[in-house]
């Protein structure tokens, strides 16, 4: 596949995302637009862009690549998409209608009203470092396929890559917004859907089947195993493990998250943001099994015609780029860099609000669509560009996969606080928090998690996986009980 070809059809995606966002801010550029989309959104517009936003190109490459591992995940990761499901109910039950109740731009302001301003700020806090830590990883892994297969052939530097990456996501989103986003995430999510099925198309071509024969063949392979019994001690894919790993990551990393509750807040009452969460779990249930799918497939084409990768990951692009086809080569390449703009550029709009909300107080001004506040918002949106290209340069230096997937883990344990601290504010509003303890408590907790996650098989015979997220949640919950006083008290005293 030419690189000229491929950088080509890039261009010219970026040109169609530019021109929306033209388009989407000519008449408003303000503030409320960029922030809440003037809470104006279609919820079947949110429902179908927020596919592409979960689904990063981590999730592109990684799942697919997986199913065939030495570890011998094969469908495991299914147990935690149903996790995910039940977590997505969750947040539309339990979260949205208490978000659209306090009329809240920055989710994190609930936390303020419950539990104090440090607990406030602290929440907010967490949010920014992992969204910049997971955001900066996703574009990183992105960026090395697109320096290998386009970059590298015209001696571009990474740096300069990332570079541009950054300054083409800026330049579609610093004046709509959110608003900007929702159309164009939808659009980067029918490329991504389009992607996951035409690969199913070609690679069923080149091997000769017919939908039904391939469906049969996935069926009858190596890798179709879905539910895992094995030990629940020592066994990363147990069922229980995978659905309350995707259940609570799922409402720590999605309901308490600012990046996807915005595009729920931008709805225009609390009935179409439920009919956009369960629309959207829905359709992400199942374009999850096409995910798996196309993975399974993969690995028997590989076998097939003997193809081997050094890494799980690099399978997918290897055989896309390289064996297929050049429409595939482009479909498998627009799918990829839609699944990873779609993460990307709405974590730095949704970065972006959380400052100028949580720590500038945009929501306690006046006038918050005023010329100064604006141009405030711009400098505040420049500035994260830069750190999330400042940590993927760091990312390029360390040059380690255990080291970065390292850090990729440590910034999802950070979401265990927010369980805590929402838990707490929820369930336990007659006590009253000693607020400028939180700060510790939230550090201390996932640093236990990270000792437990790398300990608890010699101590205790058991392996944590994705359920350490909630562990993570109750020893925050724990500290906060500890350090507490019912308000009563506190009142009198």
């Amino acid at each position: 596949m030419s690189p000229g070809l491929l950088l080509s059809f890039i261009i010219g995606y970026f040109l169609v995302l530019l021109v929306i966002s033209w388009l989407t801010s000519r008449k408003s550029s303000d503030n409320d637009t960029f922030f809440v989309a003037n809470r104006n959104s279609k919820w079947y517009l949110v429902a179908f862009g927020m596919i592409g936003t979960a689904l990063s190109g981590v999730t592109f490459i990684s799942v697919p690549g997986k199913v065939g591992s030495p570890g011998g995940d094969q469908f495991a990761y299914f147990q935690f998409v149903l996790g995910n499901a039940a977590g997505f109910i969750i947040i539309a039950t339990v979260l949205l209608p208490l978000y659209y109740r306090m009329k809240l731009t920055s989710i994190y302001s609930y936390i303020e009203h419950a539990l104090g301003t440090w607990s406030y700020k602290t929440a907010a806090g967490i949010f920014l470092i992992s969204r910049v830590i997971g955001s900066s990883f996703r574009l990183y892994l992105v960026v090395i396929v697109l320096q290998k297969f386009i970059f590298d052939s015209y001696g571009v530097p990474f740096a300069v890559t990332v570079l541009i990456c950054l300054v083409l996501i800026w330049a579609y989103t610093f004046k709509g917004g959110l608003k900007t986003i929702i159309i164009t995430d939808s659009l980067q999510t029918l490329f991504l859907v389009s992607s996951v099925f035409l690969s199913i198309f070609f690679i069923c071509r080149s091997m000769n089947f017919n939908l039904f024969e391939a469906a049969d063949a996935i069926k009858n392979s190596s890798y179709s195993k879905i539910f895992f019994f094995d030990d629940f001690m020592t066994s990363h894919f147990h069922i229980t493990k995978q659905f309350i790993g995707g259940l609570f990551i799922t409402v720590g990393m999605t309901g308490l998250d600012q990046d996807l509750m915005q595009k729920n807040l931008s709805l225009k009452n609390i009935r179409e943001a439920q009919k956009n969460m369960f629309s959207f779990t829905a359709v992400f249930v199942v374009i999850n099994i096409f995910f798996l799918s196309v993975g399974a497939l993969l690995y028997m084409y590989a076998t097939r015609y003997g193809i081997t990768v050094t890494k799980t990951d690099y399978l997918y692009p290897t055989i896309a780029l390289k064996y297929l086809g050049v429409i595939p080569a482009v479909v498998f390449m627009l799918g990829l860099t839609a699944a990873t703009f779609a993460t990307t550029d709405s974590a730095l709009t949704a970065l972006t609000t959380s400052f100028c909300v949580d720590f500038l107080n945009f929501n306690k001004g006046k006038d918050i669509n005023s010329k100064k506040m604006v141009n405030v918002r711009h400098y505040v949106h420049i500035a994260f560009s830069g750190l999330l290209f400042l940590t993927i340069i760091i990312f390029n230096a360390i040059n380690n996969d255990a080291v970065v997937s390292a850090i990729f883990k440590v910034a999802s344990y950070t979401y265990g606080p927010l369980l805590g601290l929402y838990s707490f504010g929820l369930f336990l509003s007659g006590r009253q928090v000693k607020d400028k303890l939180v700060p510790f408590i939230c550090v201390l907790s996932p640093a236990i998690c990270f000792y437990l996650s790398a300990n608890s098989t010699t101590l205790f015979g058991y392996t944590f996986d994705n359920e350490l997220i909630l562990v993570n949640g109750i020893i925050t919950f724990a500290g906060l009980l500890l350090t507490s006083k019912n308000k009563t008290k506190a009142a009198v005293a």
